[in-house]
């Protein structure tokens, strides 16, 4: 932890931003009053910095700790099981990343998912965390958490899912972190809400949609919740590919991952019943590649219990990228000299390419081996 009042980083060519930049996003002021706006800046820092280090106890939730405990007493769980019990709760996501992130070797400040948070840990690793965890019960509530801890959880599981559901209509390849950015988009919102006792009623006053609130952020208090949890993602060693999004989520010109994720909280705030800008929407859509009758499709589904779609691939896959390019075809129902042409390949290769997928997913036949790789979303 920094031991100054304020981290004393300045924005490299990274745009990491800093808590410097409170200054920055504020108009210069005349010189009669430099003294004040130092002192300003100062207290931001404080309080700022304060906030960070109150997070270090964010809390785990009852039942979340509960469903990681049941999964070990009933044997050894599987990887899909353990990460969606970290994905579906803020801090056993935070708590694996950091620390997975913080271990000596190659993967250091590289861990960018649950999945990758989980394989360098050990699954026995997430029951102890679960195990020893700070906990937060909704009927139980404290005074320094109230209900936060929930609220936080239903917005940012609905964000997650939002965005699950347009990396699947876009084609996405990065779910896995995808999973992780989108569910701690918001965590600037924390700090906030610690460092400021008007936060959120008395700064956001009467702005309704998420463009309308990350203005009076910046208005009221020099800085937004964006900017924040990008800071403090970078202070628990998280991979700046992950800090990056956090911070760019509310950008205008955000684009890529960072612009799925504000799409999806966009969405997030409909599913909840939160005023957005139809406009807005249409925009972003339009940047990250979603058509307006394709974006229709994903608000109508995601209300529903289930959007269907491809389940993300959270064991390693025993095969070869060109067994799964074999497997993909035969799936289309595609015999073996269509397979053959379109890879350019013989058909005693396809033949020896399905042979060896047979044998390394343990299935008696074609059908069989689609049906288990498209289960463990393999292909």
């Amino acid at each position: 932890m920094p031991s100054s009042d304020a981290p004393a980083e300045s924005q490299t060519s990274d745009t990491e931003p800093s808590l410097a930049t409170v200054a920055a996003l504020k108009r210069p002021a005349p010189a009669s009053y430099a003294e004040h706006e130092r002192r300003h800046n100062e207290g931001h820092g404080r309080r700022l910095t304060a906030a960070f280090e109150a997070l270090e106890a964010f809390p785990m939730l009852v039942e979340s700790r509960n469903r990681v405990l049941r999964l070990f007493d009933a044997g050894e769980p599987s990887t899909a099981e353990i990460v969606a019990a970290v994905e579906a709760d803020v801090s056993l996501a935070v708590t694996v990343l950091r620390l997975a992130n913080g271990l000596d070797g190659p993967t250091r400040g590289r861990v960018e998912s649950a999945v990758k948070g989980i394989e360098v840990l050990s699954p026995r690793t997430v029951h102890a965390i679960a195990s020893r965890a700070r906990t937060f019960d909704f009927f139980e509530r404290t005074a320094v958490w109230q209900g936060i801890p929930e609220r936080f959880r239903l917005h940012a599981v609905a964000t997650q899912r939002a965005a699950d559901r347009l990396a699947r209509e876009l084609g996405y390849d990065s779910r896995d972190r995808l999973m992780v950015t989108s569910l701690l988009h918001d965590v600037g919102k924390l700090v906030l809400v610690h460092a400021y006792p008007g936060y959120p009623r008395h700064i956001h006053a009467d702005a309704r949609t998420p463009e309308e609130r990350i203005q009076s952020e910046r208005h009221e208090l020099g800085v937004d919740h964006a900017l924040v949890g990008g800071v403090l993602a970078r202070r628990w060693g998280l991979p700046k590919s992950v800090a990056r999004v956090i911070e760019r989520h509310h950008a205008d010109d955000a684009d890529g991952e960072a612009a799925v994720v504000r799409l999806a909280d966009m969405l997030a705030h409909y599913v909840l019943g939160g005023a957005i800008s139809p406009a807005e929407l249409l925009t972003v859509g339009r940047t990250v590649g979603v058509r307006p009758a394709d974006l229709r499709t994903v608000m109508y589904e995601l209300p529903l219990p289930s959007a269907g779609g491809r389940p993300r691939p959270v064991e390693p896959c025993p095969m070869s990228s060109r067994e799964i390019d074999v497997l993909r075809r035969l799936a289309r129902g595609m015999v073996y000299k269509q397979i053959a042409g379109e890879l350019g390949l013989s058909t005693s290769t396809v033949r020896t390419h399905l042979h060896n997928v047979y044998g390394k997913l343990g299935a008696m036949d074609r059908a069989q081996a689609v049906l288990i790789a498209t289960e463990r979303g393999w292909i």
